[in-house]
């Protein structure tokens, strides 16, 4: 294991590490780490993935912070890491966090991992926090790479300052060819990163030992150079599906094969005093990977029964910036998954609100979500009309968040929706023109009742879509906007400011900043909704006649405009149809 200040034996090419927080030691042998970004799944304990650990010989994972869990639960979940002989490290990061705008969301991991461990028993403290950052997936780094360099320098000097002196094991991903790539100053961020951190974990996503691109020839460099240094290297392998970079991972191969690689690889890399072992990232793909003699096959999640609390998903992310679409076409799923989950890629979206057929049986949707989990997007089932405002329509709202919660205790853990998203707008009725006070009175009624029951035995995330101008209307006998109620009662609201400026006095920004500052009074996330269907309200309200590359030109303005609103998580265009036929 390796842990900040243990003892270590002199003339051993592997770790044996002495844990002195916790008592607990740890045997001498190598690294095998994994990470874990569904942090759900150490709710109950966390004994599928421990039993997972066991099997393969696990004994570090990166485990992905969700801040707004109990921390009786992670108190719980290392206590028994710990008893199995597991060290446990906060994971977190974002390519954004390499931007000085963000900086406060990296040096937060560290003031929560801190804090969270001054104040549980020295066995149920984290060991160490773990940086996947990669800000070579930002535009910027393609059009200003030193800055972006620069910046990221400057966040994790911050990050290392707050760090310094807590016995904590520091550690940080960095791709096989960083090896080329140097800091503002002329240094090699490498050799920069290597004397910063106590290890770092190599990327070096081949499926191959030894070729010209094989995972030993790409991570030379590496390992000769933190020889060198006299600093500790974890070589990292794939097995998350790639589609067209195949050879990127271990996807589609057995266990058993890709652990004979890794034993290979074990043996070929310990000349290196440097090589303390092996990371696979990460733990879902990896353990759905067939048997084939390398570990037990994943066993599907026991039926909890009807009235159980499922574990169905995490609260909005806030240290990841949201990006998604809405899918309105229900077949579309059932037809064209692999085609929308490319487009998904292409446009790097973490967020899909998608719309289901209730005819369905629940195998219709079980390996699309799968897949996009796998991929890192979220699925959020939606429905919704104008007449489910009303109450005598209120068994049709229900029928989707029965067939939610019924589909995702009928299936595993990586193929159930994270939510239920509503759009209903019942502004366009004509009794909303006659008597609205009795519209919004009758919504807001069917709104409390929807979350009441989605909230009774399901962690499922409560949404809907909500109109900017709706902060004029008042919720009947009470002295408080419609807006704001709606911001309050759902865990987050994606705000359709239908504009195609970011700037201006009727711009995005300035259309939205009542709902955001609701929602920073209340603490609720809000994502910004923008329209690319043809709009005949007006030319300022659609990317419609602009087209993409123009959109995209105004988004990516809005986190600096929008900096001061903590509420602010991301945007999503309306929606995929129209955004994939939009002029370019």
């Amino acid at each position: 294991m390796f842990i900040k200040n243990s003892r270590w034996f002199a003339g051993l090419l592997f770790l044996a590490a002495l844990l002195l927080l916790t008592g607990f030691q740890f045997p001498n042998q190598q690294v095998k780490a994994t990470w874990v970004w569904q942090t759900g799944l150490i709710e109950d304990g966390g004994e599928r993935l421990l039993g997972f650990a066991r099997n393969e010989g696990i004994n570090v994972i990166y485990l992905q912070i969700n801040r707004d869990l109990p921390r009786e639960i992670y108190e719980k979940f290392i206590k028994r890491a710990h008893e199995e002989k597991v060290a446990v490290h906060a994971l977190g990061g974002d390519p954004g966090w390499a931007l000085t705008k963000h900086r406060d969301s990296m040096v937060g991991l560290a003031d929560w991992t801190l804090n969270y461990n001054a104040g549980v028993p020295s066995e149920s403290r984290f060991d160490g926090i773990h940086l996947d950052i990669e800000p070579y997936v930002l535009p910027q780094w393609e059009t200003d790479q030193e800055s972006v360099l620069e910046s990221w320098e400057g966040n994790l000097n911050a990050f290392l300052s707050q760090t310094s002196g807590s016995n904590l094991e520091l550690g940080i991903d960095v791709p096989f060819w960083f090896d080329h790539v140097n800091l503002p100053d002329g240094g090699g961020i490498n050799e920069w990163l290597m004397g910063k951190f106590d290890h770092v974990t190599v990327l070096a996503y081949r499926n191959e030992v030894d070729s010209d691109q094989g995972i030993i020839n790409l991570s030379k460099e590496e390992l000769d150079l933190a020889d060198r240094l006299g600093k500790q290297v974890l070589i990292a392998v794939n097995t998350k599906e790639m589609p067209g970079e195949t050879y990127t991972t271990f996807y589609g191969r057995s266990k058993e094969q890709m652990n004979q690689s890794l034993s290979e690889l074990s043996g070929r890399l310990a000349e290196h005093s440097s090589f303390m072992g092996l990371a696979v990232h990460d733990f879902l793909n990896w353990e759905n990977m067939p048997g084939g003699g390398g570990g037990e096959h994943p066993k599907p999640d026991p039926d909890p029964g009807e009235g159980t609390d499922v574990p169905d998903a995490d609260p909005v992310n806030r240290d990841k910036t949201i990006r998604g679409t809405y899918i309105w076409e229900a077949n579309q799923i059932l037809q064209n998954s692999e085609e929308i989950l490319e487009f998904a890629k292409e446009k790097k979206l973490n967020w899909l609100y998608v719309r289901l057929d209730l005819q369905q049986p629940f195998s219709a949707y079980r390996s699309f979500v799968k897949q996009a989990s796998a991929a890192g997007i979220e699925v959020h089932a939606m429905g919704g009309h104008p007449i489910w405002a009303l109450q005598e329509n209120r068994n049709k709202m229900m029928k989707l968040v029965n067939y939610v919660k019924d589909y995702n205790r009928a299936v595993q853990g990586d193929e159930r929706f994270h939510g239920i998203h509503l759009d209903i707008e019942p502004y366009v009725l004509s009794d909303w023109r006659t008597d609205p006070n009795r519209v919004i009175s009758e919504w807001t009624s069917n709104m409390d009742a929807f979350v009441t029951e989605l909230k009774k035995d399901s962690h499922l995330q409560a949404s809907m879509d909500l109109a900017v101008w709706l902060d004029k209307y008042k919720v009947p006998g009470q002295d408080i906007s419609l807006s704001k109620w709606m911001i309050d009662r759902m865990d987050h609201v994606s705000l359709m400011a239908f504009r195609n400026t970011a700037a201006g006095s009727n711009g995005i920004v300035n259309v939205s900043k009542e709902e955001l500052a609701f929602a920073d009074e209340l603490g609720k996330p809000i994502l910004i909704s923008v329209e690319m269907k043809e709009s005949h309200e007006g030319a300022h309200i659609s990317f419609y006649e602009k087209g993409a590359e123009y959109m995209e030109g105004e988004l990516v303005k809005l986190p600096e405009m929008l900096q001061n609103f903590s509420s602010y998580t991301g945007n999503v265009v309306h929606a995929y149809d129209y955004w994939k036929n939009a002029k370019p």
